[in-house]
């Protein structure tokens, strides 16, 4: 039986989770995930784990941060004036946004409110976090 390797088309169901237990992603109740190993499309972790495996075999892989969205980077988080913010947008905790400056569009959190200043978070939201997955190959084209 063939194992995947570079540049081979995989379809794969997985379960991501966090250290704690809480599941942040999964491809249950949906067609697998289908991406060509070595191509950059998945998380380099991802990638390695599938890497090797053949057909219906399953394992649950750890990937720490260096090999998923990298590690928090503090100096990603920054703080835009009040009176500098959208008048047409109500900051809340949590939301998402988008910033544009010039083409470059980044994703952005807003981690904090107060009356003077909106506290916005440009880290991947799973920055800084060890990632574990439920991997199970089920096709290899």
């Amino acid at each position: 039986m063939s194992e995947a390797k570079r540049g081979d088309k995989v379809h794969i169901h997985y379960t991501g989770r966090l250290t704690d237990g809480s599941v942040f992603d999964s491809s249950e109740g949906r067609d697998p995930l289908q991406f060509t190993v070595g191509s950059g499309q998945v998380i380099a972790g991802f990638d390695k784990a599938v890497t090797g495996m053949s057909e219906g075999d399953s394992q649950t892989v750890s990937i720490p941060a260096d090999q998923a969205y990298g590690e928090f980077r503090p100096d990603m988080v920054f703080e835009v004036p009040r009176d500098q913010f959208p008048a047409d947008i109500t900051p809340e905790v949590g939301q998402r946004l988008q910033m544009q400056n010039g083409s470059q569009v980044t994703m952005v959190i807003v981690s904090e409110v107060t009356d003077d200043v909106i506290k916005l978070n440009a880290n991947h939201p799973l920055a800084g976090k060890e990632l574990i997955f439920d991997l199970q190959l089920v096709r290899i084209d």
